[in-house]
């Protein structure tokens, strides 16, 4: 019997790569996708241990059709991990960032992700090794760290970290166990797609947030690749008692454990100075 797993935005990116690892490792996977164009390509590309699921994971309507799909598809044998990983960020200053934006950061990276576990956990059961199923929920750097121009994001990621632990605690009754994945900087499209040609001119924020974006986009470069991503989900995916956090971070102390050291103000001094803001009063 193959191991099953169930992955949210399997079109691009990390989510791509888990999809790629996991087929080659054996599994049978459930991907969402946005597209009937990525549906079939990802189907041609993965072949039959590949089972597409045409849904924005907005859509409760679409998720419900899901669960239909990967419940006839199992044929009464258990669903072993659910991956949250479809995710979007949207850069701005908070101060002129219309609410519609931080609004779909928190229905794909929050409510989402809540949407598919209630979708979907009643499927829930232990891989054909007795490995008790999983809840892989991937976060960000942000979900600990608070960068500027990245409010909604950050309150984002924060939250579903917040409710990952809160959800951790409450499935120890069923013996479903949930994990939070929290990468930095990733080789994938996510910032190309962010960057944004409103940088908001005439106001305080242009030229600070254009070195922000400039930055963010060189950070991405030299990232991780997603692989490393995807190899560190499988090994979690096959764990029996596998961490409840996990930070895959390039540099990890200048990157991640650097920013914790410092002292709040000093590390608001720092980025001030680096994203070129001028004199502090």
């Amino acid at each position: 019997m193959k191991n099953t797993v169930l992955i949210t935005g399997v079109s691009s990116g990390i989510g791509e790569a888990i999809a790629q690892t996991c087929i080659d490792s054996g599994y049978r996977v459930f991907g969402t996708l946005r597209t009937a164009a990525d549906a079939v390509r990802c189907q041609a590309k993965w072949g039959e241990l590949f089972v597409p699921l045409l849904a924005d994971v907005r859509d409760e309507a679409a998720l419900r059709q899901a669960v239909v799909t990967v419940e006839a598809a199992l044929a009464g044998r258990p669903l072993n991990v659910i991956v949250n990983n479809a995710g979007i960020v949207m850069p701005a200053p908070l101060q002129l960032q219309p609410l519609d934006d931080i609004q779909t950061m928190l229905e794909v990276n929050v409510l989402a992700p809540v949407r598919v576990i209630q979708a979907f956990l009643p499927l829930l059961g232990a891989d054909s090794a007795g490995i008790r199923p999983k809840i892989v929920n991937i976060s960000s750097v942000s979900g600990q760290l608070a960068m500027p121009f990245l409010g909604g994001y950050t309150a984002s990621k924060h939250a579903l970290e917040g409710l990952s632990y809160s959800l951790r605690r409450e499935l120890l009754l069923l013996g479903i166990d949930v994990v939070v994945v929290a990468p930095g900087s990733v080789r994938t499209p996510i910032w190309a797609k962010a960057a944004t040609p409103n940088f908001f001119p005439g106001s305080c924020y242009e030229q600070p947030f254009k070195k922000f974006i400039a930055i963010s986009l060189a950070g991405e470069k030299k990232g991780l690749s997603p692989l490393v991503i995807a190899k560190l989900v499988l090994n979690i995916m096959q764990a029996k008692r596998p961490k409840v956090r996990y930070n895959p971070v390039p540099q990890k102390f200048a990157n991640f454990y650097l920013p914790k050291l410092l002292p709040a103000r000093l590390l608001d001094r720092l980025l001030f100075v680096l994203l070129g803001e001028g004199k502090s009063g």
